[in-house]
Formats: C-alpha cells, sequence, structure tokens
C-alpha cells in the first residue's frame, strides 16, 4: 500500500464524522475530521509506520493539513 493510502485509512480510521468527505485535499484539521489527540496519534503513526523522526521545526500546518500535504512530508523526510 502506498503511503497516501496508508494515511488516509489511518485517518478515515481516526474520525466519527463522514468519511465519504474525506479526500486526499480535505483540510482534515480545519474541516474537523482529526483534532489534537488525532495529531498526536498522527504524528506517533507516521513515525512507526513510515520510520521517520518528526522534530520540533517540522510539526506546522502546511506540512499536516491534507493527506496530500502529509504524504509529501513523509516522502522529504524518507529523502533527508
Amino acid at each position: 500500500m502506498q503511503i497516501k493510502e496508508k494515511v488516509k485509512a489511518f485517518i478515515l480510521e481516526g474520525t466519527f464524522a463522514d468519511k465519504s468527505k474525506i479526500l486526499y485535499e480535505t483540510l482534515v484539521f480545519k474541516d474537523g475530521y482529526l483534532d489534537s489527540m488525532g495529531f498526536v496519534l498522527l504524528i506517533a503513526f507516521l513515525e512507526e509506520e513510515f520510520k521517520i523522526e518528526t522534530i520540533d521545526r517540522d510539526l506546522i500546518e502546511e506540512n499536516f493539513e491534507s493527506i496530500n500535504a502529509i504524504t509529501n512530508f513523509v516522502l522529504k523526510k524518507n529523502a533527508a
């Protein structure tokens, strides 16, 4: 399974909102699909699943606002 699909599956599993409305470009936090606890769980998932380390300067909205953004973040971390 590709990074994007794994991230989407994680978000779908973690939300109680209408899952059919979550697209790759959906703003998962601004639109209320994930909250602060969901963010903590997302970081833990990404670190474990993709063997990356998230540091303080990574924790900016642009890296986590959508499934596409999260996928790009993981790809950048893996390339570093």
